[in-house]
């Protein structure tokens, strides 16, 4: 079955406002949507997101897991911007430099409030972490932010 070039158009410009949002600037980083409800952002880590003792700043996992669930909630809305409302996280192991994988899924909701999930993988292939996040509609529309180019 061919792809819906609407959602393919959706999925581009979400990755287009991801790539264009100022906070960036300090992750190496790059989204890929390829379906409706999943996300995938790969990151480098490196010793900037470090705290004292060598490792990962808790700063760090969160945006990393927070911008896969957000992304793959967003992936389902094509007119308006989602907002974080609360998000859960559980460390497994401590992450240090180095190539990254988030991988963001839908679990529900699709009306006012969506509820995704993600886990960080680190370049030998384990989990680092895992996080829950709750999402709501906000009243910004997609097409008035910068980046978001359809």
């Amino acid at each position: 079955m061919p792809p819906d070039a609407g959602a393919d158009a959706h999925y581009r410009a979400l990755e287009s406002l991801y790539a264009h949002a100022p906070i960036n600037r300090f992750f190496a980083s790059e989204l890929e949507i390829a379906d409706s409800g999943v996300a995938r952002i790969r990151f480098t880590v490196d010793e900037r997101h470090f705290h004292a003792g060598g490792a990962a700043h808790g700063t760090s996992y969160f945006k990393m897991l927070d911008d896969a669930a957000f992304y793959a909630a967003n992936s389902l809305v094509t007119d308006r911007f989602l907002l974080t409302t609360q998000f859960n996280i559980l460390f497994t192991r401590p992450l240090g430099a180095g190539p990254v994988v988030a991988e963001g899924r839908w679990i529900s909701g699709r009306r006012r409030v969506f509820v995704a999930d993600a886990r960080l993988v680190d370049g030998e292939g384990e989990e680092v972490a895992r996080g829950t996040g709750t999402f709501m509609r906000s009243r910004i529309p997609l097409a008035d932010l910068p980046g978001y180019r359809r």
